[in-house]
């Protein structure tokens, strides 16, 4: 399956880079899967679309403020780092900038001493095993000296890091958001609890494979990112009552997506609680085994996201959708706009 069969026409201009002052102001498309058909709604009416008995899956990830800014102990250059995955105890996978300067043995500290580390592994593009040392407890001296690490596209500063926070969040590890949570309110949740809809959460830990281009022509041979996966007892054992009533498993965002179909998969379309590594690629052929329907934003062209989403709704229906969306001026990636596919 060619790469350009995922391709479309996005002008720069569409490309949010500011998050609405309300966040379920944001515009949504409610796409038929089956027929195609388009509806241009708000989302704060979103629950119109929904049924009771229904479940909503959510992504409780928690963002890291996962950017630190240091130097090196010995010479007092400049260094960046982007905290990736956490390894084992302190040991972190990271990016660091300028990456030549740090090599095997190389110390850096941050805010003065508050935070330090050593390289103990070079990896390629960038990619550092980096050691910390600290006093107390890590996440909180990440929160006093760390930066919200916003997608590459995003030019604007973001005045409240909050926003790129989901109102639901609560397992620190990601170093993206699942954006297609942002635009919900805990007054929009408890709306929806209230009509008789369950409110399910897992956990997938984003990491920033989630912006790497496929560089492939034919998409069969790419190589899929893996993020690290939770899914509670609580949880599982509702998804299965919920399919056993007939209920409309509806997954909010890729990454409740990818979990779901990730665990349905190893256990014949049921759920059981558990945790692991989820390197699952979704695009047009996959047969869906644990839900009904997708609230997601707008993606990349020739995303894997996009061909998550193909696969689902049918990639004539997306592609058709994503020209719409281009035409009426809908908002596109983490602060744009929402698509409900039901």
């Amino acid at each position: 399956m060619k790469l350009d069969l995922f391709d479309f026409h996005l002008p720069e201009e569409l490309i949010a880079q500011v998050p609405l002052k309300n966040r379920a102001d944001s515009r949504l498309m409610v796409v038929n899967k089956e027929t195609g058909d388009i509806k241009h709604e708000v989302f704060k009416n979103i629950a119109e679309y929904l049924r009771e008995g229904d479940c909503l899956v959510l992504n409780d990830t928690k963002v890291l403020p996962a950017r630190l800014f240091g130097v090196k102990t010995d010479t007092g250059a400049h260094i960046e780092v982007l905290l990736l995955k956490q390894l084992e105890g302190d040991r972190w996978e990271t990016l660091v900038k300028p990456a030549k300067r740090v090599k095997e043995g190389t110390e850096l500290e941050f805010g003065e001493g508050l935070l330090k580390a050593v390289c103990t592994e070079t990896l390629e593009h960038g990619g550092r095993v980096l050691e910390f040392s600290y006093s107390g407890i890590f996440y909180e001296v990440l929160d006093q000296l760390g930066e919200m690490p916003l997608p590459p596209y995003i030019k604007e500063r973001l005045e409240d890091q909050g926003r790129y926070q989901t109102v639901y969040a609560r397992e620190p590890g990601s170093a993206a958001a699942p954006t297609a949570g942002l635009h919900f309110t805990e007054e929009l949740l408890d709306e929806i609890r209230k009509m008789g809809v369950h409110v399910a959460f897992i956990t997938l830990h984003v990491g920033l494979g989630t912006f790497r281009p496929v560089n492939v022509d034919d998409i069969e041979g790419h190589d899929m990112h893996s993020e690290f996966y939770m899914m509670n007892e609580e949880t599982a054992r509702l998804l299965n009552v919920v399919r056993e009533k007939g209920g409309r498993i509806i997954t909010v965002g890729t990454t409740s997506t990818r979990t779901l179909e990730t665990i349905a998969s190893a256990h014949d379309g049921k759920f059981e609680a558990g945790s692991g590594w989820t390197n699952i690629f979704i695009y047009p052929g996959y047969t869906f085994k644990a839900i009904d329907g997708l609230i997601t934003n707008f993606h990349l062209p020739k995303s894997t996201l996009i061909m998550l989403v193909s696969a689902l709704a049918g990639r004539e229906n997306i592609l058709h959708a994503y020209n719409t969306a281009v035409k009426e001026q809908y908002r596109f990636f983490s602060f744009g706009d929402a698509m409900f596919i039901i």
